[in-house]
């Protein structure tokens, strides 16, 4: 019986698998607390169906369903997801489609076989039966009182193969009572021209009935497709968040969410908090572990960076003149770049983001311009180091005396053979900490480590505030590789109060250099943070004494 639903564009909902296909891509993985979290924040954020994995698959799908019975969902209708019965098994006596029921949501998604390859090669079975496991399959959870959606598998390589078996197993899954047909780009292959023809074909055949897209992006497109898809008929639209998921992931709907709001015009139910996209983007990566993409259209942090005087300028000026929308309707905002390229603009604008007031014509502008330009010639970048940019503007502008200074230091390899043979390394710092000399001793497996260590042991006597910052992340690279082994290293921190996090640089020849100015820059910059809180601090006590 098919669903006689007539699809119109007000119609259209998003679909969330970050926790189901979003899990199968290279190291993602969600503990079933992070599940029921993220649950929670896409049903707040909008979202109208969210799929929370399949419950036949691990023990730990099967625990989050247990869970999952006691959210209390605002919006999201949550989904299971399994396959369809297994070939010559009554569908009532199929233990998965049992696990389906089991999982007790109210919305059950189903996967079944399109590409005569598959049914023929991989379940090893005839087209006929395969129909049959189809349509016996939606059937049977439809009459459980579940809203059943059939994800046609490898869809668009299957119509390509045979259009007309293809569109039979939709038929065998319309006809016994799915509300949507998904038309699956399992292998990413479909270009955006096809997309828009072959989903225009099955909205002809099935023109009452919910056609939804679940798009891969193994040819860069899943996005593209996906719009595509929507222009064509699609009224549902699955993906990922950050576009996790097997192989190059699947459709992001970082993306695709503020083309369909922003671009083109779509009254989503997560439209009106598109605002907060950033936040759950970052959030969705925090949960998985993973470091945010920059370059991420829409909510990467380079998505309105400029780094180009003449971008810039333009930017400041007028600023749809560089960017193709306001940052902020994503929860993002605009981000200035300095580097030999900059100009004054360029730096005054950083500066303003960063809380100085420069005039762009003044006599340290001008030594700014010029110090900056010799300092990235010799290899340092500022794009990723904030933190040591702010510091190189109090030091050049202000006249700012660094309160760590460096005396000497050394580290030293030592070796150790007593129960076998053990390499660590012992640093030792000579500084002046706010004028107190200092003189530690300390060691780590590495000499960076033992560098930091004994920095730390010199410091916090001084400024015990500092007990929380940590070292969160360290790269290297070497600036002219024609130098071989005597190239010169830029080294770059990243650190973290718990609260906050900041980036700072350091070039040398020497790497143990180059890591000492980084984490000087780092200590020096909380420092710096900690002077900005006591100085608005004062200033609240003494507007509260003045009235």
């Amino acid at each position: 019986m098919a669903v006689l639903v007539k699809a119109t564009p007000d119609d259209l909902t998003i679909y969330d698998t970050t926790l189901r296909d979003g899990t199968q891509g290279e190291g993602i993985s969600f503990s079933v607390n992070s599940k029921l979290r993220i649950v929670e924040k896409l049903d707040h954020f909008g979202i109208d169906y969210i799929e929370a994995g399949w419950p036949g698959s691990s023990p730990r799908d099967l625990a989050f369903f247990r869970e999952a019975a006691g959210l209390r969902l605002g919006h999201a209708r949550l989904t299971a997801f399994g396959s369809t019965r297994r070939s010559g098994i009554p569908a009532a006596e199929d233990a998965q489609l049992a696990t389906l029921l089991e999982a007790g949501t109210p919305v059950v998604t189903i996967f079944g076989k399109t590409w005569l390859l598959h049914v023929e090669q991989v379940i090893r079975t005839t087209r006929e039966e395969n129909l049959a496991m189809i349509g016996d399959s939606v059937r049977f959870l439809a009459a459980a009182d579940r809203e059943v959606l059939y994800d046609a598998e490898h869809f668009f390589d299957g119509y390509r193969d045979n259009p007309e078996y293809a569109l039979a197993t939709l038929r065998a899954a319309a006809e016994n009572g799915a509300s949507h047909l998904v038309l699956c780009d399992t292998n990413g292959g479909t270009q955006v021209h096809e997309m828009e023809e072959i989903v225009g074909v099955v909205r002809e055949r099935f023109p009452r009935l919910r056609l939804g897209v679940h798009a891969h992006n193994d040819c860069g497109l899943g996005v593209a497709v996906s719009l595509a898809a929507v222009r064509a008929g699609a009224v549902q639209v699955q993906g990922t968040m950050n576009g996790y998921g097997e192989r190059n992931g699947n459709a992001n709907l970082t993306s695709i969410l503020p083309n369909l709001v922003l671009k083109q015009g779509y009254a989503l139910a997560c439209g009106e908090h598109l605002a907060k996209l950033r936040d759950l983007s970052l959030y969705i990566d925090d949960m998985a572990n993973q470091r945010p993409d920059l370059r991420a259209p829409f909510v990467g942090a380079s998505s309105f960076a400029h780094k180009g005087g003449v971008h810039a300028d333009a930017a400041n000026k007028v600023a749809r003149s560089y960017e193709h929308i306001d940052p902020a309707e994503v929860g993002n905002r605009t981000r200035v770049l300095v580097s030999d390229m900059s100009g004054r603009t360029s730096i005054m604008m950083k500066a303003r983001e960063m809380g100085l007031e420069v005039e762009a014509r003044s006599e340290g502008m001008r030594g700014l311009l010029e110090t900056l330009k010799e300092l990235e010639y010799r290899g340092y970048e500022y794009e990723s180091a904030d933190a040591s940019f702010k510091l190189l503007l109090e030091r050049v502008l202000h006249g700012r005396e660094s309160r760590i200074v460096l005396h000497s230091y050394r580290t030293t390899i030592v070796e150790e053979s007593l129960d076998g043979r053990e390499l660590y390394t012992e640093a030792t710092v000579k500084i002046a900490a706010d004028g107190h000399p200092m003189y530690t001793v300390a060691d780590a497996r590495g000499p960076v480590g033992a560098l930091d260590h004994a920095l730390r042991k010199a410091l916090l006597p001084i400024f015990p505030n500092l007990e929380q910052v940590r070292l969160v992340d360290f790269k290297v690279r070497i600036i002219d590789s024609n130098e071989g082994t005597d190239a010169r290293i830029r080294v770059q921190v990243e650190t973290s109060d718990g609260q906050r996090s900041w980036g700072t640089v350091g070039v040398s020849d020497n790497i143990i250099e180059a890591s000492w100015e980084a984490l000087r820059d780092a200590y020096e910059f909380r420092l710096l943070l900690e002077e900005g809180a006591e100085g608005a601090e004062k200033a609240a006590r003494r507007i509260t004494a003045t009235a």
